[in-house]
């Protein structure tokens, strides 16, 4: 597939007055679900978030990683255009994920080693938690489900309740390898999370469009919810995930049989593992289907499908065998989802606070991508219009779904990422400016509250 050159609008500026209204508009909404939550917070019913629209509370403050962050991303606002379209592809790949760790490792630094980082994954309703607990992997995984629901003596901790058994097996394996502890796992996850630096523009590149993933790759870099994915377990979703995609665009565009067959096998057991890590990333399922119609390949296609479902159907057939059953896991998550403070927190509220909250999480420009993208779809169907409209289907399923009111910063991350895959179609003289808008917002929520997963 050719790597067309995108249409500039007629009469375009660097900050054309169509995407000054979509940003002023973003900013608006950001300020009035904060002013909402507040209000609600003192004089209704309390939104149950300390920092609405966000999870968190207010506590301004600098720290160790206060430094590193403002430099880094000085240097990625500076050099990152530049690099992202003159460095060799590989190369390029290295530093976007080597500059991608860093700035999520110094953001999280901004709350210090042991609140940043070492802390996140051992509060009492995360995972660590329960993996001492782990004794025998096959009886954890068939009585999973019977500790689903609270008010009973041995529930799961509430990430652990919330999600399929696969989570919590993350960090027993990673246990078993003796990478135990809040450290090891936090470092786990933002290496997990930041290889959405590197997985995002290799499924660009491999639907043919060159441009579109090296423009990309900067705004991956300074992603604000980098915030998020160092350290929660949802960045390392992320980057599971968008291996996954990455590695069916490669099986369906390679011309080599065997190649196909084996990435789109690895692709299939990702997506399924991925669906076993959280119950909401059967959502990623729009943008599979996006680089299905995006690669073109109908032919390869067949193949690469047939792979990818044997290898989904190997991880199903694994989890059922040794006793968990995803629909049966998938019903009592709602009612333990109801046992909780979600049932006092208010769907009219969130349903619009929750679309703040990925702003914030997706950066300034993802607002002005998705005009850009309803303007040319469906006119034209390349991959960076397909996929961050993927992605805004995606977001808008689990919204009014109900399922997820607040924390959806972190929670959906494996959809905001390829918000980030239309940057191309940003103007290239604003391309800074909207990374620098993209910093100033994480530099900004790291800097201002502690968020509380």
């Amino acid at each position: 597939m050719l790597d067309l050159p995108v249409r500039a609008e007629p009469g375009s500026a660097a900050f054309p007055r169509a995407d000054r209204i979509t940003t002023a508009a973003a900013a608006a909404l950001v300020v009035a679900s904060a002013v909402a939550g507040v209000l609600l917070n003192v004089f209704g019913t309390p939104v149950q978030a300390g920092a609405p629209p966000l999870y968190a509370h207010w506590r301004p403050h600098l720290g160790p990683g206060t430094p590193a962050a403002l430099a880094i991303a000085a240097a990625v606002i500076l050099h990152g255009p530049r690099l992202a379209a003159t460095l060799p592809w590989r190369r390029l790949l290295a530093v976007g994920y080597g500059a991608a760790t860093a700035w999520t490792l110094s953001l999280a630094m901004v709350d210090g080693w042991q609140r940043g980082l070492a802390g996140r994954l051992t509060a009492q309703a995360e995972y660590l938690t329960e993996v001492p607990g782990v004794t025998d992997v096959g009886a954890m995984l068939g009585g999973f489900t019977s500790r689903i629901l609270d008010y009973q003596p041995d529930s799961w901790t509430t990430h652990v309740s919330g999600h399929p058994p696969g989570a919590l097996l993350v960090f027993v394996w990673l246990d078993r390898i003796g990478l135990d502890g809040g450290g090891p796992a936090a470092i786990a996850c933002v290496l997990g999370g930041a290889l959405i630096a590197v997985t995002v523009p290799v499924t660009l590149h491999a639907l043919g469009r060159p441009a579109a993933a090296r423009a990309a790759v900067p705004f991956l870099v300074l992603l604000p919810g980098a915030v998020w994915i160092g350290a929660s377990a949802d960045g390392l979703f992320a980057g599971m995930t968008s291996a996954a995609v990455a590695l069916l665009a490669l099986a369906l565009t390679t011309g080599r049989r065997v190649r196909a067959a084996a990435f789109g096998l690895a692709g299939g057991v990702l997506l399924a593992f991925g669906c076993y890590l959280s119950y909401g990333l059967v959502l990623m399922a729009p943008i599979v289907l996006a680089v299905l119609v995006a690669s073109r390949r109908w032919r390869a296609a067949g193949n690469t499908v047939a792979a990818a479902v044997i290898g989904a159907g190997a991880v199903v057939v694994a989890f059922t065998a040794a006793g968990f059953w995803w629909l049966d896991g998938y019903h009592l998550v709602v009612h333990r989802y109801y046992q909780g403070i979600a049932s006092e927190r208010a769907y009219h509220y969130w349903v619009f606070a929750n679309l703040a909250a990925v702003l914030l999480a997706a950066g300034p420009a993802a607002a002005v991508v998705v005009r850009r993208v309803a303007a040319k779809l469906p006119r034209e169907r390349a991959p960076e219009l397909l996929l961050p409209a993927a992605a805004v289907l995606a977001i808008a399923a689990a919204d009014l779904s109900g399922m997820s009111k607040a924390e959806v910063e972190r929670i959906w991350l494996p959809f905001v990422v390829w918000l980030v895959a239309g940057a191309v179609l940003l103007p290239a003289a604003s391309r800074r400016g909207w990374l620098a808008a993209g910093a100033v917002t994480a530099l900004a929520v790291n800097h201002l509250v502690v968020t509380q997963w």
